[in-house]
């Protein structure tokens, strides 16, 4: 199967891709990939295989590789005797702003690009917490209490302590703390404020059970990775998350009941169907009292949560063979024809 990796991009996220996008060279051997690295000024370059290491991009190496350009179906690489396409189902690996804020998504689907990853208005719903929060009100799915704050804006917090402050458009648990008392506040929204001018303040919950499931729609039906229950501490820090985009070993199942499994399982297709097609995505679950309550979407998951699945490979192949397509509308100037005939022209 011919795939192209596109990794990288302007983001907080962007050293997460890049090893994201290695742990995938490894999982997906076998396949006939190309890896296409979006850099911090939106250039692509083609990267050579054998130089899919992390310190090709730190020390900007990947600039001395051949640079691409988008046209209709395709990544062009332009030479002295013509342009070479490189085409492909592209995976979108670009974690963050521009891969998960549905920026990439637009431009893929202006250039009608075949690809693995959230539609725009997916990118929408799940790029943002607050919109996330509203996506689930609308579908009927139980989420945890929230509040918003603004940095333009005054506003008293009124959920008891501890709580937990996000920024409301990023992952990966960047800028996110735990407040216990209010001595320790400020500090915290300096911190989330230096990243994002919204922020999402919801009650830190203790002795709750979290659980993580990954999905995607093929041939019609929803697949489902296995269930898993990840070890942490109080939260799983930006460390601990920068360590797991690097996994590739398939992870324990969780030890739970098939009636769990299957309440998971029924919130996770009422997020994704008809918003998600096209994508392989990974909800992150709270269980309270026997209640499920979604945590939050990962729209592009880390290293694509191949350590969820039993067969990753045959997960992708699936996909690719089942993505919806943006119909092209066929411009025909009938009506400007029909105008200048009235007018004689």
């Amino acid at each position: 199967m011919r795939l192209t990796i596109l990794f990288g991009g302007a983001s907080f996220e962007h050293e997460i891709s890049i090893v994201s996008a290695i742990t995938l060279k490894e999982k997906l051997s076998g396949f006939d990939l190309t890896f296409v690295f979006c850099d911090q000024d939106h250039k692509f370059y083609l990267i050579n295989p054998s130089k899919m290491r992390a310190n090709t991009f730190s020390k900007g190496e990947h600039k001395k590789m051949p640079e691409l350009h988008l046209s209709l179906g395709s990544f062009v690489q332009k030479g002295l005797f013509g342009a070479t396409e490189h085409k492909g189902v592209v995976l979108n690996l670009i974690h963050g702003a521009d891969g998960e804020d549905g920026t990439i998504a637009a431009l893929l689907d202006f250039f009608s690009i075949d690809y693995i990853g959230p539609r725009v208005d997916a990118s929408v719903f799940s790029y943002d917490k607050r919109y996330t929060k509203w996506l689930c009100d609308a579908r009927k799915i139980k989420s945890v209490k929230y509040e918003i704050l603004s940095a333009k804006e005054q506003k008293d917090i009124t959920i008891p302590y501890p709580i937990i402050i996000k920024p409301a458009r990023l992952g990966s648990s960047i800028g996110v703390s735990i407040v216990k008392e209010e001595s320790e506040l400020d500090y915290a929204l300096d911190t989330a404020f230096e990243f994002d001018n919204a922020l999402l303040v919801e009650p830190f919950l203790t002795g709750v059970k979290e659980y993580n499931l990954a999905g995607y729609m093929a041939d019609g039906k929803m697949h489902y990775s296995i269930v898993e229950e990840p070890q942490k501490n109080e939260f799983l820090d930006f460390e601990k998350k920068y360590m797991d985009f690097s996994r590739s070993e398939q992870v324990l199942k969780a030890d739970i009941d098939i009636k769990l499994e299957n309440k998971l399982r029924a919130n996770f297709e009422k997020i994704y169907k008809n918003l998600f097609e096209g994508a392989l995505i990974r909800c992150d679950f709270f269980v309270v009292d026997g209640e499920v309550y979604l945590n939050e979407i990962n729209p592009i998951p880390g290293s694509m949560a191949n350590y969820l699945f039993e067969d990753f490979k045959a997960s992708v192949t699936s996909l690719s063979n089942s993505l919806p397509h943006a119909k092209r509308v066929k411009v025909s100037y009938d009506y400007i024809h029909s105008i200048s005939s009235a007018k004689g022209k």
